[in-house]
C-alpha cells in the first residue's frame, strides 16, 4: 500500500484521551449498491437536531419523489421530502431508538419512483438565495449528528469564519460510507468543495482524513491540487488515527489548535466543520434540484449474511435493508444497532425506519458480546484519561445516583458528547456513557422546572 508523503500538511495538535478502536472496516471494498424500491416508507418528523416538522399532506394524497411533505417555521429544522412515489396511508406517531416519540408519515410505494415535476436546480444570485436553497434541500449533517446544514452555514455578521474543515475521518469501526464517497464520488466532492469556496470565500478549506486511509488520501490530494484553486486555499490534512478523532470540536483542535469554549459554536472560533458526504450531497442538490431523499448506509456485523454498503430511500425499514443484505444468520441476534458500535443506538427490533442521519446498520450474533460483566468501580481513573473532553464520568455516575444536580453541572456533565470512550475503557464494565446521558437528561429536566 502507498505511504502518505512525509511533507503533507499534518494536524497541528493531538487530541486528548480517546481510545485505539479496532480498524474493522469489512465493507471498505464494497461499492455502494442501491436497494430495490421498498413497498412502504415511514418518514419521521424528527430527522434532525431542532424543532420537529409538521405534516403538510393528508392521508390518501398521492405524492412523488422529492415532494415536500412536512415542514416548520422554526429556523433550526429541515423539511422532509417524500422518498418514494405513492400514496400517504397513515399519519401518526412512532418511537425513535432514543425513546422519543415522534410524528411519522407512512407512504405506500407505487414502485414507479416518479420524480416531483417541480424539481429544478435552484437559482442563486446571492448568499441569502444559497442558504434558502440549502434549507429547501432538507440537508442535515450526514455523519450522524443530523444538524441542519443551512443553520451551520449561516454565520452571524459579527462573526468571521475563515476556515472550513471537511471531515473525512470516519473513525468508528465498521462504518465505510464516507470512505466509499471519497473513492466513488470524488468528482462531486471536488465540485462541492469549490462551490463552498466560491460562495463563502473561505481563507482556507482543510480536508481532514485519518492517516490509515492512504488510498483515500491520494483521491483527496487531487482535490487539494485542483487548478481552480489559484490561491491554494484548499489543503489536505492527515489526522492521527484515534477515536473519536472525527468529533467536531476535537477536529478543530487538531487542525487549528483552536478550542471551542463550553456553550460556544465552531463559528465562535472562526471555523465550521462539514461531513464529507454532506459536501458532495450539497453539490448534487445544486446540480439537479433533487432534495435529500436517500442516503448510503454500511450494513455489517457477524449476524449479517452479506455485509455491504447500500443506498436506500430514507424511511426504509431496517428489516428491508437487512433482507436485501441476505437477511440475518440467526433468528435472535444479540444486538441490532443503528449507527456505529460506539455512538449508535441499540434497536429492540428491525422494524424501525431509517433516518437522514443513519449511516450504518449493524447486527451481531449471540456470543459476540461487547459489554463486560459490571463490577464495582475500581477507582483506576481510566475513564478520566480516555475522555476527550477531560470530564469525570465515574464522579458523574456517583452524583447521578445521589441526585446531585449541582455537582453534575459543576463538573461539566452537559458538555459530554457521548462518544463512549469511558465505557469502552472501563475495566469494571460500567455503562458510563449511559449514565452520562441520563445525567444530562436530569440536568435538562431540572432546568425546565426552574
Amino acid at each position: 500500500m502507498k505511504q502518505i508523503p512525509h511533507d503533507v500538511f499534518r494536524a497541528v495538535r493531538r487530541i486528548h484521551g480517546g481510545v485505539p478502536v479496532p480498524h474493522q472496516k469489512n465493507t471498505a471494498g464494497c461499492e455502494i449498491t442501491r436497494i430495490p424500491t421498498p413497498t412502504q416508507v415511514m418518514l419521521s418528523m424528527r430527522q434532525h437536531i431542532g424543532a420537529p416538522c409538521a405534516p403538510i399532506v393528508k392521508v390518501g394524497e398521492r405524492v412523488t419523489v422529492g415532494q415536500k411533505i412536512a415542514d416548520t417555521d422554526a429556523f433550526v429544522s429541515a423539511p422532509i421530502h417524500a422518498s418514494v412515489s405513492g400514496t400517504v396511508t397513515a399519519i401518526g406517531e412512532h418511537l425513535l431508538p432514543n425513546s422519543i416519540r415522534a410524528g411519522v408519515i407512512t407512504i405506500e410505494s407505487d414502485g414507479l419512483m416518479t420524480l416531483c415535476p417541480e424539481i429544478a436546480p435552484p437559482i442563486v444570485q446571492n448568499t441569502a438565495d444559497f442558504l434558502k436553497a440549502v434549507r429547501e434541500s432538507g440537508l442535515v449533517g450526514l455523519g450522524g449528528a443530523g444538524f441542519p446544514t443551512h443553520v451551520k452555514l449561516t454565520v452571524p455578521p459579527e462573526k468571521h469564519v475563515d476556515t472550513l474543515i471537511i471531515n473525512a475521518a470516519e473513525c468508528e469501526p465498521y462504518i465505510t460510507v464516507d470512505y466509499r464517497e471519497c473513492l466513488d464520488q470524488s468528482r462531486d466532492l471536488l465540485r462541492g468543495v469549490y462551490l463552498l469556496l466560491e460562495q463563502f470565500n473561505f481563507k482556507r478549506i482543510i480536508i481532514a482524513v485519518e492517516d490509515n486511509k492512504t488510498d483515500v488520501f491520494y483521491h483527496l490530494q487531487k482535490i487539494a491540487q485542483d487548478v481552480r484553486d489559484r490561491t491554494h486555499a484548499v489543503q489536505l490534512m492527515t489526522l492521527k488515527s484515534r477515536y473519536p478523532q472525527g468529533a467536531e470540536k476535537l477536529m478543530i483542535w487538531a487542525a487549528l489548535g483552536r478550542k471551542v469554549p463550553v456553550g460556544a459554536l465552531p463559528a465562535d472560533t472562526g471555523c465550521m466543520v462539514l461531513n464529507v458526504t454532506t459536501v458532495s450531497t450539497l453539490y448534487r442538490y445544486f446540480k439537479t434540484g433533487k432534495p435529500l431523499v436517500s442516503r448510503s448506509l454500511t450494513v455489517d456485523g457477524s449476524a449479517v449474511a452479506e455485509p455491504k454498503n447500500v443506498r436506500a430511500p430514507i424511511g426504509t425499514s431496517v428489516r428491508d435493508i437487512l433482507d436485501f443484505c441476505g437477511g440475518l444468520t440467526t433468528e435472535e441476534p444479540y444486538k441490532i444497532i443503528a449507527g456505529g458500535p460506539m455512538m449508535g443506538f441499540a434497536l429492540p427490533h428491525a422494524d424501525f425506519p431509517t433516518l437522514k442521519q443513519n449511516n450504518a446498520i449493524l447486527a451481531f450474533a449471540q456470543g459476540e458480546k461487547f459489554v463486560k460483566p459490571e463490577r464495582n468501580c475500581l477507582h483506576c481513573g481510566r475513564c478520566n484519561r480516555a475522555c476527550p473532553l477531560s470530564l469525570m464520568p465515574a464522579k458523574a455516575e456517583g452524583a447521578l445516583q445521589l441526585g446531585d444536580i449541582d455537582t453534575l453541572r459543576r463538573i461539566g456533565t452537559e458538555t459530554c458528547m457521548e462518544c463512549g470512550c469511558c465505557a469502552y475503557t472501563c475495566p469494571a464494565g460500567k455503562p458510563l456513557v449511559q449514565h452520562m446521558r441520563l445525567a444530562k437528561e436530569h440536568i435538562q429536566k431540572e432546568a425546565t422546572k426552574a
